[in-house]
């Protein structure tokens, strides 16, 4: 079986998740600090998994082509774990208008999501030095899903909610005899009172404009039966502004360039 061939058998038995904003940026900002990750279904929210990351997760670059990374597909492959990242159509057709591009995409001819990089991952008992995988897989963005995954796992951290798939959705998937999907919808959880005022601020009690991540670290956490088990577990950080305000983004940018 091929790599396509496996994902497209993977994208029919997956469990769907959507990242939103906030957890997205904090899996982000925690992957940065995670030097090793294990890839065994055990460590995965689900053997087979379709992700997709709310606003993308980065870029790849690609001979000065900047690819946008929205989705990430994941199962079992020949005693290892294949992961694919991919784009949106949505995404696609809207960039080429963008840059002026003088030819349309024919939308009916592309799937709804474009794999872009496809690789395996080692499956093994200790954790896997990021820095020994495939070398074609943008580092930041393999971290970003391995902390979101062990986040997932911190539900005093984390909230998980299921929502039915929309009505154009269950209308399609009904076409071709399917049952409609559910989807797990995974968000950060403020496990702080929002400091709304400046802690700088004199008299004139100036108020935050934007949010911004409070960093915080891993932690080799014991758990399990007699607490003989070993698990990466994030010691909160914690998003910090007024509920709405714009999230500000760091000066570091994550690009992966071949």
């Amino acid at each position: 079986m091929s790599g396509l061939d496996a994902l497209a058998a993977h994208l029919d038995v997956a469990d769907m998740f959507w990242i939103q904003q906030d957890m997205a940026a904090l899996s982000m900002h925690a992957g940065e600090q995670l030097a090793a990750a294990r890839w065994a279904t055990a460590d995965r929210p689900a053997p087979c998994g379709l992700l997709y990351w709310q606003d993308g997760i980065g870029h790849m670059d690609a001979q000065g082509v900047q690819i946008p990374v929205e989705a990430c597909v994941w199962g079992p492959y020949e005693g290892e774990m294949l992961l694919w990242l991919l784009m949106s159509r949505d995404r696609l057709v809207a960039e080429t208008r963008q840059r002026g591009h003088p030819f349309d995409i024919v939308e009916d001819a592309v799937p709804p999501l474009i794999p872009i990089y496809g690789a395996t991952l080692p499956v093994t008992t200790d954790p896997a030095s990021m820095a020994d995988l495939d070398p074609g897989l943008p580092q930041p963005v393999v971290a970003a899903l391995a902390s979101a995954w062990l986040l997932m796992q911190q539900p005093l951290l984390i909230d998980r909610t299921r929502e039915r798939a929309d009505k154009p959705t269950a209308r399609a998937y009904a076409r071709d005899g399917l049952p409609t999907p559910d989807v797990t919808v995974v968000d950060l959880r403020r496990q702080y009172t929002p400091q709304d005022r400046d802690p700088n601020a004199g008299s004139d009690q100036r108020t935050y404009r934007n949010r911004w991540i409070v960093s915080g670290h891993w932690r080799n956490q014991a758990y399990g039966k007699e607490r003989a088990l070993r698990r990466q577990t994030w010691v909160p950080a914690h998003m910090k502004g007024p509920d709405g305000a714009p999230l500000l983004s760091t000066e570091k940018v994550n690009v992966w360039r071949r």
